[in-house]
């Protein structure tokens, strides 16, 4: 799979409340997003009943990066911001707020730092790709609490250290059984991969 299988060319949004807005600071926006209501037509951007559950703004070359904000968009459940360079800085823990998300899709912008702990939060989430950018450290236990994730994609980063997998220390990425795709190459992973990771129990049809 290529970046432009990842990357088609649909609009997605990010969303804004009315005092505060994810996107204040964001340059390239598409042209429909004016005023403060995300729900009045914004492209790409899903409302119900006046909240915001999905944005899907891929490869529309958008400047900016995600803030503390985001964690109020509580009925979202898909964020996808492929494919825009533009978009960097750290993952906000915050993020780890978004109890409905089932989509997060972050392949190909320019995010570093740490992948935060609080994703092991989002218990809904049934894809999680991070591929493609400038992460770094090491990969969070809490990642093991994702029980219904199909495809975890975390390759062509900086990701340092072991493959965790369950013990006495807390939870690790063998307690995924649902898990079809694990994705992991190019980053700068070291240690054994522990046969634990591989569970018969698992469906994984790729590593």
């Amino acid at each position: 799979m290529n970046l432009r299988d990842l990357c088609p060319k649909h609009s997605l949004s990010r969303a804004v409340t009315a005092l505060s807005s994810p996107t204040e600071f964001w340059e390239n926006k598409p042209p429909s997003w004016v005023g403060t209501d995300p729900c009045g037509g914004w492209e790409g951007v899903e409302c119900s009943n006046s909240r915001v559950t999905s944005k899907k703004l891929s490869s529309m070359n958008l400047k900016g990066s995600l803030t503390e904000a985001i964690g109020r968009l509580t009925e979202l459940k898909t964020l996808d911001l492929s494919c825009n360079k533009g978009m960097g800085g750290r993952i906000p823990a915050e993020i780890g707020n978004l109890s409905k998300l089932q989509i997060l899709s972050l392949v190909g912008c320019d995010f570093s730092g740490p992948i935060p702990q609080p994703l092991g939060d989002l218990k809904q989430l049934t894809f999680l790709a991070l591929n493609l950018n400038r992460l770094s450290g090491n990969i969070p236990r809490t990642l093991g609490n994702l029980s219904n994730v199909n495809w975890l994609d975390i390759a062509d980063n900086q990701i340092e250290g072991h493959i965790p997998i369950s013990d006495e220390e807390g939870p690790g990425l063998d307690m995924l059984l649902k898990a079809e795709h694990f994705h992991f190459e190019n980053n700068r992973l070291s240690g054994e991969v522990q046969a634990q990771l591989l569970s018969s129990k698992m469906i994984l049809k790729h590593l």
